[in-house]
């Protein structure tokens, strides 16, 4: 157990190094402790030598070690209260009658990316929880339209697809209307594998350009599968931060969230709300997740920030805890 005066100088470490990314020192501590520089010093060298703090090479300063930054989230943070405009932004989602709860999750989390310059994730229910109701089409020229796709959720995606030179809006009308009528009713995972093993058979009956089309709308279901339980935003948000100026480093974070296995690491397996830092998350060792299930309707799902070990844990506990109230409410 620290005493208080360590806890109080880890915190206020912890702090400071969140709001500017610089290893801190004593002489801005001393004040704020009513102590002297020399004490600080000590009790600092102390923290260190207990794997609290860590130093680094470019400065006498100490920064947050991972353990530390535990220390802090489970004994010395307190939950930051909401500023108006955060709640007023958020609460306008949910009193939005037009939106599916779906929709406001999603939209909902591309808020609080933005208030936290973080990363936002939302895994809703599994594609297999999905099934297809309709699929139409919007043409935009001779050679693109756009697919809509709308489940028996009310989950909607849309995707521009090329369907090539030669291929008469005759012919995408009458494979939607294959599709509408063979596959209606099908988990949107299952989609794609019907689409090979019902509609590629048949499909070159009725329609003459049928392999750019079948091609077309195939990748397209699979893209649909992936899309209909995932969602971020933000996610270059780490691209702001001192600590990933390595491009290397940025890159291989950026290749995870487009990793469909690895963003499924990030889902939670239990109602409380959850902090992983560093090595205690399954995504990368360099960043830390915050995140939660909610259940709606027996439907669950997770909403996760992922963002430096720096990152201000207090306000997204705090928003966090807001947003699962008022999906769950």
């Amino acid at each position: 157990m620290l005493s208080e005066r360590k806890q109080e100088l880890l915190k206020l470490i912890v702090e400071e190094y969140i709001k500017t990314a610089n290893p801190v020192g004593s002489s801005g501590l001393c004040d704020k402790l009513n102590c002297s520089s020399a004490t600080i010093r000590n009790e600092m060298a102390s923290l260190e030598e207990i794997g609290f703090l860590e130093k680094t090479h470019t400065s006498s300063g100490r920064v947050p070690s991972e353990k530390g930054y535990r220390y802090y989230v489970d004994t010395l943070m307190k939950p930051k209260e909401m500023t108006g405009e955060d709640v007023l932004k958020l609460q306008r989602i949910f009193d939005n009658k037009q939106l599916v709860l779906s929709d406001a999750i999603t939209k909902s989390m591309e808020i609080i990316s933005e208030i936290t310059n973080c990363t936002s994730v939302v895994l809703g229910a599994s594609s297999s929880e999905n099934k297809l109701k309709e699929v139409q089409v919007v043409p935009l020229d001779d050679k693109r339209v756009v697919a809509i796709v709308i489940t028996d959720k009310g989950h909607v995606e849309h995707k521009e697809l090329n369907v090539g030179d030669n291929v008469l809006p005759s012919e995408v009308k009458k494979v939607v209307e294959l599709i509408n009528k063979l596959l209606v009713g099908t988990p949107l995972d299952e989609v794609s594998s019907k689409l090979e093993f019902e509609i590629k058979p048949i499909i070159g009956n009725y329609v003459k350009s049928h392999e750019a089309l079948y091609q077309a709308f195939y990748n397209a279901f699979n893209e649909f599968s992936y899309k209909s339980h995932m969602h971020m935003a933000g996610r270059t948000k780490l691209l702001d931060y001192r600590e990933f100026d390595n491009v290397a480093k940025v890159k291989e974070i950026l290749n995870k969230f487009d990793d469909e296995s690895m963003v499924k690491k990030i889902e939670a397996d239990n109602n409380d709300i959850s902090v992983y830092i560093g090595h205690e998350n399954n995504f990368d060792d360099d960043v830390s997740v915050i995140k939660t299930r909610y259940v709606v309707n027996g439907e669950e799902g997770t909403i996760a920030i992922v963002g430096p070990k720096r990152m201000d844990y207090e306000r997204v506990v705090t928003l966090l805890d807001f947003l699962k109230h008022n999906i769950e409410r």
